[in-house]
């Protein structure tokens, strides 16, 4: 039997599709042309953030795909993040109508809080995008307990404004608190995961849950500039060794391989390409499969090395909020 692409979220019975489209490092200018690419490609979800600064051009993109009848809205799943500087419970709805604003939207399908950080404050009709990692604000904390934050964003949810509420960075503590006090559990947790980063005990803890997981940098530090140590010693995964043998074997990029390994999990996966004939490439995951011997000699490629790591090397401040 063929595997289904999409995963059902908890509540809601939305259907996620496990194949999205990313844009982090996608500028405004570049966002419009970019995702109405991806949509007439296959792409039905779009994954930004308000600290990527690309809100706009994102939902410009969307909007001229429904307009042109390349898709309707329903069939498009849209997901954004709610940035540090506004855990605050007076500022969760402000930000929220300003990103909803700027995507030209009349809800999102998941609002993720994008990393458990209570930053100091900024005002977003001031200033937005929002900054982001600033390291002098990470020597102080804004109190604004997480269960306020969560609060309102479930608020949100009962006006009708977001269908779905994600967390994004979280540990096992984090989600098992916030499944004490919540009234609508999290539909989905986003997080580093590729071959040397496997979280296996997490994806399958939070699984069943019945959270379900994103996977962000299938594609391991390809997507980054400055690595820790420990990741200075690895090479790119998409040049893998044992990831371009597989890729040979079942005459398919490397791309795809760390793909599919990570929707056969199943983990949704959500790569962003500029180019439209790797857009497809990413997207073709379901008709083909990796078999025993391939994810035995992925899985053995474990060496627990996150990239998006709060660390002096990489940020410039030290925050270990993952040991």
């Amino acid at each position: 039997m063929a595997q289904k692409d999409y995963l059902v979220l908890d509540r809601t019975s939305d259907k996620m599709p496990l194949v999205g489209f990313g844009t982090w490092k996608i500028t405004d200018e570049q966002a419009e042309e970019t995702i109405y690419q991806a949509i007439k490609a296959g792409y039905r979800l779009i994954d930004t953030a308000a600290v990527y600064g690309n809100e706009r051009g994102v939902g410009r993109g969307i909007n001229k795909a429904i307009q042109d009848g390349v898709v309707t809205r329903k069939e498009i799943f849209v997901v954004t993040k709610l940035w540090n500087a506004y855990h605050h419970k007076d500022n969760v709805r402000p930000m929220f109508d300003k990103q909803l604003k700027a995507l030209g939207l009349d809800y999102i399908d998941l609002y993720h809080i994008h990393w458990p950080i209570p930053t100091p404050m900024a005002d977003c009709f001031k200033q937005y995008p929002p900054p982001g990692f600033n390291a002098p604000d990470l020597d102080q904390y804004e109190r604004s307990p997480l269960q306020d934050c969560y609060r309102e964003m479930e608020k949100l949810v009962d006006e009708g404004l977001v269908r779905n509420i994600g967390i994004s960075n979280f540990n096992v503590q984090l989600i098992l608190d916030l499944l004490t006090y919540c009234k609508y559990k999290p539909a989905a947790l986003q997080v580093e995961l590729h071959p040397y980063l496997q979280q296996t005990r997490l994806v399958r803890w939070v699984q069943s849950h019945g959270i379900q997981v994103t996977a962000y940098s299938s594609f391991g530090p390809a997507a980054f500039d400055n690595f820790t140590a420990e990741g200075k010693k690895l090479g790119p995964l998409l040049e893998h060794d044992t990831v371009k043998k597989i890729a040979d074997k079942h005459d398919k990029s490397t791309g795809q391989v760390l793909l599919r390994w990570s929707v056969e999990r199943p983990v949704a996966v959500i790569p962003k390409s500029a180019h439209v004939e790797r857009m497809k490439s990413n997207h073709d995951l379901f008709t083909w499969s990796l078999d025993d011997e391939d994810r035995k000699a992925i899985n053995a490629m474990d060496v627990n090395v996150r990239f998006n790591n709060l660390a002096e090397d990489v940020y410039g401040f030290e925050l270990p909020i993952f040991d």
